[in-house]
C-alpha cells in the first residue's frame, strides 16, 4: 500500500515553508542610486543672478527686522550659492545643481569675488599697495587682492536707507577683487588700511555679474 501524499504547508504568502525563497530582484532605482547631482540633467540646471537689497538676508525666511528671498524669488528648488551679509548688497547666486553650487560656495575653488565699495576718506597709495599685498586681520593674512579707487561712483543708484556719513569727511569708492570668502572680509580689510566701508556693493562672482539688474531684480543665465 502506498503511503498517503503529503500535503505542503504554505506560508501567508504562498510559499512552501522549509523551502528558501527565490531571491528578489532589485528594481533599478533600489539597486543604484545615484547622488542628486548626478541625477539633476543639464538642461534642466537652472543658475539664478539676482541683485540683493539692503536689508534682505542670503535665505528665503526672514529673521528679525531682516526680509528674506521669498519676497523676491518664487522658483521652487533652488539654493543659495555664497552668502551675503545682509547690511550688503549686489550679486546673489541661486542654483538647483549641487555640483555648481559647491564650485561657486566652496573656498577651496577661489572664484573671484568682484566689490564696489565705498569707503569713508580716500586712500592713498599705501593703503591700497596693502590691500594688493595682502592684510593682516585677526584670523591671518588675507591673500593678495586686486584694488584701485573707481574715477566715479558706480551706477548703483542710492541705498535704502541711506549711509550715515559725516559731513567733514569724504568718501571714495573702490573697487576690490578676492578669492577669499571670511566672514565680513572686504569690511575688515578696509578697516585695517584706515578707511571703514560705508557701502558695500557685490559686482560680481566669477563670470557673472549684476548686468544692469536692479536691486530686488533677478534673471536667469546659462550656467
Amino acid at each position: 500500500m502506498n503511503p498517503p501524499s503529503r500535503r505542503p504547508i504554505l506560508t501567508r504568502s504562498g510559499q512552501e515553508r522549509g523551502v528558501p525563497a527565490p531571491a528578489a530582484t532589485p528594481t533599478p532605482s533600489a539597486a543604484y542610486r545615484r547622488p542628486v547631482t548626478e541625477r539633476i540633467a543639464a538642461h534642466k540646471a537652472l543658475l539664478i543672478c539676482f541683485y540683493k537689497p539692503y536689508g534682505v538676508l542670503s535665505q528665503f525666511t526672514p529673521e528679525g527686522k531682516w526680509q528674506g528671498l521669498k519676497d523676491y524669488i518664487d522658483l521652487p528648488g533652488v539654493y543659495v550659492a555664497g552668502r551675503l551679509d545682509a547690511d550688503s548688497e549686489g550679486l546673489l547666486l541661486l542654483t538647483n545643481d549641487g555640483k555648481l553650487q559647491a564650485q561657486i560656495a566652496d573656498p577651496r575653488f577661489k572664484m573671484e569675488k568682484t566689490y564696489w565699495v565705498q569707503v569713508e576718506g580716500t586712500p592713498g597709495d599705501d593703503a591700497l599697495a596693502a590691500l594688493r599685498q595682502g592684510v593682516l586681520l585677526n584670523d591671518g593674512p588675507t591673500l593678495p587682492a586686486q584694488a584701485r579707487l573707481l574715477d566715479a561712483p558706480p551706477d548703483v543708484g542710492e541705498r535704502v536707507p541711506p549711509i550715515r556719513e559725516r559731513k567733514s569727511i569724504p568718501t571714495a569708492w573702490l573697487e576690490l577683487v578676492i578669492r577669499e570668502g571670511r566672514n565680513r572680509q572686504v569690511r575688515r580689510m578696509t578697516a585695517a588700511v584706515g578707511h571703514p566701508t560705508l557701502r558695500l556693493v557685490r559686482a560680481a562672482v566669477g563670470p557673472y555679474s549684476l548686468g544692469g539688474l536692479t536691486p530686488g531684480a533677478w534673471k536667469q543665465v546659462n550656467a
